[in-house]
């Protein structure tokens, strides 16, 4: 392999990691490409910042986390762990740049507001980011097989997961690995939230390679539990937060209703989003793709605003002005209701299929390994001083009282009008139907539905 040292080390300034040093061409090739800088476009959280005003990060200071944590991890195996005769399960440190660049590139096929999008147009984030690192035509793969001609394979087999040394695989992906850690330090910091932080020093101190993958030595196991509990809070006050989620209705009523516009030709022609017809018209390629980000989208937006459909014009200025659906959450047992409540959305003047929608957001914290599931999850194992394993929960009350428990909640969205005060001159009858129906079938508690 062609292995490119620089002559003196760049560094990117980090508000999680401090300094994140670069030492390699190849990464900072990778970094200076287009697609790379692409994410620089793209939220990390998506909608979030309009309920965490800070949540202004970005995709690609996240990877650029994930490379710094997975270096740190390299840097302690080969200190600490180095391999001494192939096949003995320590770290072979000509691993290292395979396991940096999967670091940096595992979320380059991500696409303007994520998840939404994807939703919508059916596109496939992981599937992407390996056309993005095999596709002779971007910069990403040319500045990989200057590495090596098979090098971008190897790259994109360790982030589809079929890399053969589990050890670089479960650095990248796993129950506790560089990425999730990343993530969580940096949304809380942006958030400004305490709950998603932990003692990565110490988790990264703690970890050994072994043969089978990745472990933790007894001693850091409390930091180990810290680290899961983070992430339970995470997602149940920041990835689950009802008001960013009722932002995601209104965006996927704007692509939807954009999208069916075009398909019925009732698109106005000054308004057409030429970047957006390929994946209307569902033939879009990887430059089509590349050349969305957030800011096209929400110019897009912009330009609706004063659209003539007046459902998309609406849609359009809601999300740009945030101005979130409200929500109630429901159950098996109020579910029933919905139907019901979706239509006096539509007796109300609002057209329910773009002003109502189901949303469900759901999480595993922690589980243990099933090789029966459609996506086993690799457990957490503890190596013991006599090099034998025990999986978390096992081990921990903690862990073991939160795997298998999935959290969340289900959430039925409606506008903020169905809840207009009866003393209001924009009072409707039907306004009383609906909330009777949100106080009756005990939906949720009502100090909590009517919250920003």
């Amino acid at each position: 392999m062609n292995i490119e040292i620089l002559p003196r080390e760049k560094v990117f300034r980090d508000p999680v990691h401090n300094y994140i040093p670069v030492r390699y061409r190849v990464i900072l090739d990778l970094i200076n490409s287009p697609e790379m800088q692409r994410l620089r476009r793209i939220h990390q959280l998506g909608v979030a910042n309009t309920v965490f005003q800070g949540a202004e990060h970005t995709r690609f200071t996240h990877s650029l986390g994930v490379y710094e944590v997975a270096q740190e991890i390299c840097d302690n195996f080969a200190q600490n762990y180095p391999s001494q005769t192939p096949g003995d399960g320590l770290w072979d440190d000509s691993e290292r740049l395979v396991a940096l660049c999967a670091a940096l590139l595992h979320d380059i096929g991500h696409g303007a507001y994520s998840h939404t999008f994807e939703h919508i147009f059916n596109t496939d984030h992981e599937a992407i980011t390996r056309q993005i690192l095999t596709s002779p035509d971007t910069t990403v793969n040319k500045v990989l097989r200057t590495v090596a001609p098979d090098f971008p394979e190897k790259v994109a087999s360790v982030i589809d997961h079929s890399y053969p040394n589990p050890q670089v695989v479960q650095m990248i992906s796993s129950q506790i690995d560089a990425d999730r850690m990343d993530y969580l330090l940096r949304d809380a910091y942006n958030t400004g939230t305490n709950y998603g932080l932990f003692d990565l020093t110490r988790i990264l101190r703690v970890m050994r390679p072994y043969a089978g993958g990745i472990a933790f030595e007894p001693n850091g196991m409390h930091a180990v539990e810290d680290y899961i509990v983070s992430r339970f809070q995470m997602y149940q006050q920041i990835y689950f937060h009802p008001v960013s989620r009722g932002m995601e209705v209104v965006l996927t009523g704007i692509l939807q209703r954009a999208k069916e516009l075009y398909e019925d030709d009732a698109f106005a022609p000054e308004f057409t989003p030429t970047l957006l017809l390929p994946f209307f018209e569902g033939k879009f390629d990887l430059p089509d793709y590349l050349a969305l980000d957030d800011g096209v989208l929400t110019t897009y937006f912009h330009y609706w605003e004063k659209h003539p459909d007046p459902i998309l014009a609406d849609l359009s200025a809601r999300f740009l002005n945030r101005q979130p659906l409200k929500s109630a959450a429901f159950n098996s047992a109020t579910a029933h209701l919905l139907p019901e409540m979706a239509a006096l959305v539509d007796e109300a003047g609002f057209d329910s299929h773009y002003y109502s929608a189901r949303n469900s957001s759901f999480d595993l914290p922690y589980d243990q390994y099933d090789p029966t599931s459609a996506s086993p999850k690799t457990q957490i194992e503890i190596m013991e001083d006599d090099n034998t394993l025990e999986e978390l929960s096992t081990l921990s009350p903690l862990v073991g009282a939160i795997t298998g428990k999935v959290t969340g909640d289900e959430r039925f969205y409606f506008p903020k009008a169905m809840l207009t005060p009866a003393d209001s001159p924009d009072y409707k009858p039907v306004y009383g139907q609906f909330q009777r129906y949100l106080s009756s079938g005990h939906v949720i508690d009502p100090a909590i539905y009517g919250q920003d």
